[in-house]
């Protein structure tokens, strides 16, 4: 299954993957094997040029064991083939009111986060960032989530990697919604970088 996905992302003209691995908890830890598994594909990553990246994910915290052991694996392989890829959602601050979602609506519970420093000494192996957020208000502000912080740390860093755009929030089912969610979230992060 993985070579047909780097293939696809080959053939795409794509350089990092997501890739999921199995998780044995709520905490996320990912099955014992999964070292196992990533050596084994290293030589096709390679082959076709993509980089495997795991999701760091709340309730998952930048300082954690299991950071910690991807990026010994990392270290251990001297491998480019292999990251990760940060969820923004790790550094919400602020929960949105419960009053402000619907009965449809998944929420996630709130967790502890971490400090948008703690990415610093990760970034050189941080391919790609889920620039997850909840809530965009009327003047371009998202309300859970220090994003001026975090952008000014990627820039102060010369961070140069993916960010996708991922809204969780509120009415994402409704026609529309989402989709005004993101513009609003574009222009605010335009705003940040000065465009």
């Amino acid at each position: 299954m993985l070579e047909r996905d780097f293939k696809l992302a080959n053939i795409l003209g794509f350089t990092v993957l997501r890739t999921k691995l199995g998780v044995i908890d709520d905490d996320l830890n990912p099955v014992e094997n999964w070292r196992e598994f990533i050596k084994m594909a290293l030589p096709l990553a390679k082959e076709y040029n993509v980089r495997m990246c795991p999701e760091i994910h709340a309730p998952t915290l930048l300082k954690s064991k299991l950071v910690d052991d991807y990026v010994e694996f990392i270290k251990e392989k001297g491998t480019k083939y292999f990251g990760l890829n940060i969820d923004f959602g790790v550094f919400e601050t602020q929960a949105l009111p419960a009053s402000e979602w619907g009965p449809d609506d998944f929420i996630m519970p709130p967790s502890e986060h971490s400090p948008v420093e703690d990415i610093i000494p990760l970034l050189p192996y941080v391919y790609c960032c889920h620039a997850k957020f909840v809530k965009m208000t009327d003047d371009f502000q998202e309300m859970t989530i220090p994003y001026e912080k975090v952008i000014n740390t990627l820039i102060d860093h010369n961070w140069d990697g993916y960010m996708v755009s991922e809204y969780e929030g509120p009415n994402k089912d409704v026609t529309g919604y989402a989709s005004e969610q993101i513009r609003k979230q574009h222009v605010m992060m335009k705003r940040i970088l000065g465009e």
